[in-house]
């Protein structure tokens, strides 16, 4: 298979995400520009990836802008069609301002940027990442200023019930406690996916935590699962 990574002006995360996936990772990369419009070289087992960045600066909003750009209505039409799609950080707020994944991203309840690292867990196996990483509490970095995940009582209820939430802040030993939120998210919430199970958006960075330099691995487990490595 192979990952297909969309550049957008503003993206800072792009060569992080590439580097992890073809130098630790060992897997086929195609950088995307934003402007281009064929996603044809993709089958639905290949995965197409949103990085982290500021997107056309941040305009308006994070990821208002980017959800414009037209290999985004590629991108939407490669999701509908059951192809993975994979948004870190600003990634995952343009999907949310696409429609692909429910709730916003909010302004950190602190008002500061948050650039440490935290620790997650998995909160379902009923996902491609959910049933690799199982059980254990990864050290993953944050960085953003937008990153506190909200969604009204009925969004919430249905992402709950339809087991969608990916992953929550948690310390170290798993426990959930608001505590270890590094943004005032709400139910800790980290990452989530839609009902399909093909389209996944986190605020943490899983490709700052590939590589044995950084002496942290725990990010591999994300990546790996949405290819066919065992």
């Amino acid at each position: 298979m192979k990952f297909g990574i969309i550049v957008f002006p503003g993206s800072n995360c792009d060569r992080d995400m590439m580097h992890a996936l073809q130098d630790d990772l060992q897997q086929e990369v195609v950088m995307l520009w934003h402007k281009d419009q064929d996603l044809s070289m993709f089958s639905k087992d290949d995965c197409i990836v949103l990085p982290g960045g500021f997107s056309y600066g941040d305009y308006m909003r994070c990821g208002a802008l980017a959800r414009f750009s037209p290999m985004m209505e590629q991108v939407i039409k490669f999701a509908h069609d059951g192809g993975k799609v994979l948004g870190v950080c600003n990634g995952f707020q343009i999907l949310c301002e696409a429609g692909l994944l429910p709730g916003v991203l909010l302004q950190n309840d602190h008002q500061k940027f948050a650039c440490k690292n935290v620790y997650i867990k998995s909160e379902s196996n009923r996902n491609l990442i959910g049933q690799h990483v199982g059980e254990k509490a990864l050290q993953i970095p944050v960085a953003h200023g937008e990153g506190r995940y909200y969604a009204d009582a009925d969004t919430l209820k249905r992402l709950h019930d339809n087991k969608q939430v990916v992953f929550r802040y948690c310390n170290e030993l798993g426990e959930v406690h608001i505590d270890s939120n590094p943004n005032g998210a709400i139910n800790n919430i980290a990452g989530i996916c839609n009902e399909g199970r093909n389209v996944f958006g986190m605020m943490p960075h899983p490709e700052r935590a590939c590589s044995e330099v950084l002496h942290n691995t725990d990010g591999r487990g994300i990546l790996i699962a949405l290819s066919h490595m065992n």
